[in-house]
């Protein structure tokens, strides 16, 4: 997508147009990560599977996202804009079209698979063109625009998919989005250029299976920790985590030794830049904590206070808006601040509110339980947008894509870590309680609430590695200039080593 040494200069027009294109299109995409919530027992029930094998819709999107997000930091320097941006299209389309015409639950599985190969292409090229594109001094608010989709996105899933089902079917989840998806497949072809020139470079075919089987088996023996089904896989969740993590480790060696003599798959020297190590570690942190609370949520509201699924959704839909609306404002004032001053109180914000969770019971009302939601929305949303900006930013451009992979790819770790975290507590201490005499009910706040406590520990955490976050020198970095013709080819016209 982009030469190493090539940072191109568009007109303000085109790189509204391109990235609006890539927004908007990333906001479908992920809207279908998390449609399916609200479908599972329908889908139980037509195709006759276990609540465990349902699951594996959800299971089997994450880990192709963790399969494959890795690869497109090498990915995304070999092909074009409009390459990387149909292919992923094209991926999404036909998982969604399949879905809707699955006459089989293998082959609706099949279909998800499909449709995260797609996602996981969008998320990393969205970055990249953005780092690419927009000048530092920007950036912040620019990166706080994109905020409000990719979190109003999820959290619109569960409601929409609440309505959708309610107006018939299950497979109008995947045909409402799929003449969406079309529209902008091809309205993106049509009109989106090419940033940069693709480099060309082979591939390391060794990197490829330790980096799909590594971070699939992290993923996947995280899930299963937190899920308890160790009695139904061949390997334990435990073994299955840890041969993962031995494999991660064999990829490193791998992409280092690589980077003496040839062209890693994945460079690891995004990782030598302090800024982005830092921003690294809080936003791992950050997830973890954020995706134990939105796993820790919907069962609360359900279990506990009796709420329906679609009031559950609609429930959650002022946090996502919280956190998306927020984002352009902070965007803005991480121009103007910096970092530092905006990462440490919505961390500390995100923190307290977690430890506020781990108090409510089974009487607390369900307005408490959204307002606390909505401050917790809102210290992560000061927490994101300088996180990502704050730590690509520091990045030569040659590296943008790397950093933006390993970004992705520790988000899915992130996410199976946090979730596995808090169920297994929150199932550990439930049944200690029903063993102790609680009745159902209570037994299962009892586990919610230390499930929460483990999340205000790991945003405890965060806060202590937000206190290090800084915002990184603005670079004067030279612009080569372009011309663009009418189905986006890119020259360059002169081309500087970024200092």
């Amino acid at each position: 997508m982009l030469a190493p040494h090539a940072t191109p200069t568009l007109s303000p027009a085109r790189v509204t147009a391109v990235l609006r294109i890539l927004v908007l299109s990333t906001f479908v995409v992920l809207l279908n990560e998390t449609i399916m919530v609200n479908a599972i027992p329908r889908l139980m029930r037509e195709f006759e599977v276990t609540a465990a094998a349902a699951g594996w819709l959800s299971t089997a999107f994450m880990l192709t996202m963790a399969v494959v997000i890795p690869v497109t930091g090498w990915f995304l320097q070999r092909v074009t804009t409009r390459t990387a941006f149909g292919l992923a299209m094209a991926l999404f389309l036909a998982g969604t079209a399949l879905a809707a015409a699955a006459p089989a639950f293998p082959v609706l599985l099949a279909a998800r698979v499909i449709q995260a190969s797609g996602t996981a292409v969008m998320m990393p090229l969205l970055m990249t063109t953005l780092m690419t594109l927009v000048p530092p001094h920007d950036r912040g608010r620019v990166m706080g625009n994109i905020t409000l989709v990719i979190s109003v996105a999820p959290a619109l899933g569960p409601a929409v998919s609440g309505v959708l089902l309610q107006l018939g079917t299950w497979r109008l989840l995947f045909l409402a989005v799929l003449p969406i998806a079309g529209a902008m497949a091809i309205f993106g072809r049509r009109k989106l250029v090419n940033v940069g020139e693709p480099q060309a470079g082979p591939i390391d075919w060794l990197s490829v299976p330790l980096a799909a089987a590594g971070f699939g088996a992290l993923v996947y023996g995280l899930s299963g920790l937190g899920a308890g089904n160790a009695a139904q896989a061949p390997m334990s969740p435990a073994a299955t985590t840890l041969a993962g993590a031995v494999l991660v480790g064999l990829f490193a060696w791998r992409q280092l030794a690589l980077q003496r003599s040839s062209t890693p798959l994945l460079d690891l020297r995004a990782l030598t830049f302090r800024h982005f190590s830092v921003a690294l570690g809080l936003m791992c942190l950050s997830f973890m904590a954020l995706m134990g609370a939105f796993i820790l949520l919907p069962i609360y509201l359900q279990e506990v206070c009796g709420l329906t699924s679609l009031q559950t959704g609609l429930l959650l839909i002022p946090g996502g808006l919280t956190m998306g609306l927020l984002g352009p404002q902070v965007g803005k004032l991480y121009d103007r601040l910096g970092a530092p001053r905006l990462v440490v109180p919505g961390a500390a914000l995100t923190a307290l509110c977690l430890a506020l969770f781990a108090l409510t019971g089974e009487q607390t009302s369900p307005w408490l339980v959204l307002a606390l939601y909505v401050a917790l929305s809102a210290g992560m949303a000061f927490v994101f947008t300088p996180v990502f900006t704050s730590g690509l930013s520091v990045l030569p451009p040659h590296l943008y894509p790397h950093g933006s992979a390993i970004l992705g790819s520790l988000q899915q770790v992130a996410a199976a870590a946090g979730t596995a975290l808090v169920i297994s507590v929150m199932s550990g201490h439930a049944a200690t309680a029903a063993a102790d005499g609680a009745g159902a009910t209570g037994a299962l706040a009892t586990g919610i609430r230390w499930g929460f406590g483990v999340g205000a520990v790991i945003g405890t955490l965060a806060v202590l590695v937000a206190l290090l976050v800084r915002t990184p020198p603005t670079p004067q970095q030279p612009a080569a200039s372009e011309d663009q013709d009418e189905d986006g080819a890119t020259t360059n016209k002169t081309a500087h080593t970024p200092t």
